[in-house]
């Protein structure tokens, strides 16, 4: 498929400068169980006579993973953006909170997101989905890739993560796409169908499709997929007397991003009407009304925005919670974000020569046998391999993955660990792999520090091979401990650590 450049741009502009109404017109309303009644800007607070939205955050990582982007490349992974988290993301809330404690004892995605996470089922990534999509427009695999890498710092092994991944397909996909439901059904098939995301929208359409009102779809997406209240915004009397004054805690993006669609599907053609349904409907209204101001971008374009939204807030950007110290190339406006999103996107055609869509200068080419082949076939499990459950090192010659069980990162005295290494060849031939442990004094490894690895060519074996490891030890002396794994190839000359911590789990 081809996808004509000036048609390209003015989608990312439109997804730009949708996200920022969405963000700025959700932002007095956000967490409220209730149903709202608005028509348009309510709060006057929320923008600064001129045309200058006050700062929402629903913008501000996508801007930190932009300039990640052009300082690192395009081989960023969830590693080294652990290190832009620590060192520019400043909220100490919630799952963003969470995941940057972890990541400060070194711990590593995905378990910086799973471990001690109360909220790694709620809607801190999905609201950065879009930087990947825009990337990769037309590319929903790649565009999931990234948004794995992303979402796992903070959500793990979370509904968070399939929600991130749902949306970076769906908005690459919008690219291409002739309409949102044909980009849904594409974005669905990269996440596991029983997961509670893929539920939640499938309820949002089977409501529309019974021809339900907006209210009547909120209600029937709340009993079912609600999570429990914000203690400061509570629940409204009436949502309480429907029963929807209880839920889990921090399991709220199920709901969230069925929300978003409702906004989108019984909004239509009609941005206003979208903006204002996703706020209507209550919850985390900054996110769902920015989401779908987003991905209504995307497939209408810039060009299709009604003017009277834009002008309240005009075209900068604020920002809300990252470190500006020493953030000094930031997008001040979506202007200069869309330029240079479009400057990543020309590099990762270049880096992925086989991507089924093409920036051209020509007209746009969108066949239908084309879309369908944007559909993944096995429920996304390749975006993520299995490697939920710990994380994974990359090395030019092959990759490691780490599986600590189901106890994670704890470990007590005197108690046998085990812990399962998988090792993907990532080269063109064989590889004859020496392991060496180094341990704290007075631990030892079972069945010893010293193995060998046969690893074949992965294109030639089933299954990547594995091999497991018992770790004991006799004593902890600090509270966090490491251990580390050398891996060596004779005849080669580089040396691979893969680094592996344990926290006291005595008693």
């Amino acid at each position: 498929m081809k996808l004509n450049r000036t048609e390209y741009r003015n989608k990312v502009l439109g997804c730009w400068l949708g996200k920022n109404v969405g963000g700025v017109v959700g932002a007095p309303y956000e967490w409220k169980r209730q149903v709202n009644d608005i028509s348009f800007y309510t709060h006057t607070d929320w923008t600064i006579p001129g045309g200058r939205p006050m700062a929402n955050d629903d913008l501000d990582i996508q801007l930190l993973w932009l300039v990640a982007l052009e300082e690192i490349g395009l081989g960023i992974r969830a590693d080294r953006l652990a290190e832009y988290w620590c060192t520019y993301v400043t909220p100490h809330w919630a799952e963003y909170g969470t995941a940057k404690i972890n990541m400060r004892q070194g711990i590593m995605p995905p378990l910086s997101g799973t471990l001690g996470n109360e909220y790694k089922n709620s809607c801190g990534s999905y609201i950065r989905s879009e930087i990947w999509a825009c990337i990769a427009p037309g590319a929903p695999e790649t565009a999931a890739r990234y948004a794995y890498e992303d979402a796992i710092l903070d959500h793990g092994d979370g509904e968070g993560t399939y929600a991130e991944i749902f949306m970076a397909a769906t908005e690459s996909a919008a690219f291409v796409c002739g309409s949102l439901d044909e980009a849904v059904k594409i974005g669905l098939t990269y996440i596991p169908k029983d997961c509670g995301v893929a539920q939640a929208v499938r309820t949002a359409y089977e409501c529309f499709e019974k021809k339900m009102d907006w209210k009547a779809a909120r209600l029937e997406i709340l009993k079912k997929y609600r999570g429990l209240p914000m203690p400061w915004t509570k629940c409204s009397p009436e949502d309480a007397a429907l029963g929807l004054a209880d839920g889990p805690r921090g399991y709220d993006v199920p709901s969230n991003i069925a929300l978003t669609l409702v906004g989108l599907l019984w909004g239509g053609a009609d941005f206003g009407q979208v903006m204002c349904i996703c706020v209507n409907c209550g919850e985390d209204t900054d996110c769902t009304a920015a989401t779908a101001g987003a991905l209504w971008g995307i497939l209408h374009g810039a060009d299709a925005l009604p003017q009277k939204w834009l002008d309240p807030i005009g075209r900068s950007i604020s920002t809300k919670c990252l470190n500006l110290g020493e953030l000094w190339t930031l997008p001040q406006n979506v202007d200069d974000l869309t330029d240079r999103t479009l400057a990543i996107a020309e590099q990762m055609q270049l880096r992925h020569p086989h991507t089924p869509t093409r920036l051209a200068d020509d007209k746009t080419d969108t066949a239908e046998t084309a879309i369908e082949a944007l559909s993944r076939t096995d429920e996304g499990k390749a975006v993520w391999g299995g490697a939920a459950g710990g994380p994974r090192y990359e090395f030019d010659l092959l990759h490691v993955h780490v599986d600590y069980g189901a106890s994670s990162v704890l470990m007590a005295p005197q108690c046998p660990k085990t812990v399962k290494l998988t090792f993907k060849n990532v080269s063109k031939i064989q590889h004859n792999l020496n392991l060496h442990w180094y341990l704290p004094e007075g631990w030892s490894v079972a069945p010893g520090p010293d193995t060998c690895l046969m690893l074949p060519i992965d294109w030639m074996t089933n299954e990547p091979p594995a091999l497991e490891f018992t770790i004991t030890a006799e004593k902890m002396a600090a509270a966090m401990q490491r251990a580390v794994l050398e891996i060596t190839i004779p005849g080669r000359p580089t040396v691979m650590h893969v680094p592996l911590l344990f926290l006291n789990a005595a008693p």
